[in-house]
């Protein structure tokens, strides 16, 4: 993940992963059939712990959910797994469909575990659905502007970045 995470992803060869990690191609190809199922499957483990993150977070709330925290703690989370994290939210972005569908499914997977959060706030399905696409978006394009460190994240500087967003995101929650 890391040769996906400095370099272009059509830049990366079977020889640069196999170097990375002391193997031979054939050895490489011996387990993968190519460099794009290397990169799904890193994507898809990062995918994973994305979702349990939310939801472990999610579940360690008693009562009610509070958003502007969640989120902060997710972008504090991302931050710390930046490598992954890289090549997930930008690096691989329009790559290919398979990479697309990850990402499509994993967003998917996020809404619904924050519509049932949100939910539990006693609003109605539509609403909680709408608000969870809110707050999904909100993070996929916070975490995007963290890891490019654009402008925005580099003014505020990390701490502040995650709060500042957790903040949005509780306003979008209605809390």
């Amino acid at each position: 993940m890391g040769l996906f995470a400095t370099l272009p992803v059509e830049e990366v060869t079977v020889q640069d992963i196999a170097t990375a990690v002391g193997m031979t191609p054939a050895a490489v190809y011996y387990h993968f059939a190519s460099k794009e199922q290397i990169l799904v499957e890193g994507m898809q483990r990062f995918a994973g712990e994305l979702v349990e993150q939310v939801r472990s977070r999610i579940a360690a709330f008693e009562g009610t959910v509070d958003v502007a925290t969640l989120v902060s703690d997710i972008i504090s989370w991302t931050a710390r797994h930046k490598v992954p994290a890289m090549v997930y939210f930008v690096n691989s972005i329009g790559l290919n469909l398979l990479v697309e569908a990850l990402r499509r499914e994993t967003r998917h997977e996020l809404i619904d575990v924050l519509r049932s959060a949100v939910r539990a706030g006693r609003r109605n399905r539509a609403e909680a659905g709408v608000v969870a696409v809110g707050i999904v978006s909100l993070i996929e394009t916070a975490l995007a502007s963290m890891l490019n460190q654009d402008s925005t994240y580099s003014g505020l500087g990390g701490r502040h970045f995650a709060r500042e967003v957790g903040a949005l995101a509780g306003r979008i929650a209605g809390a």
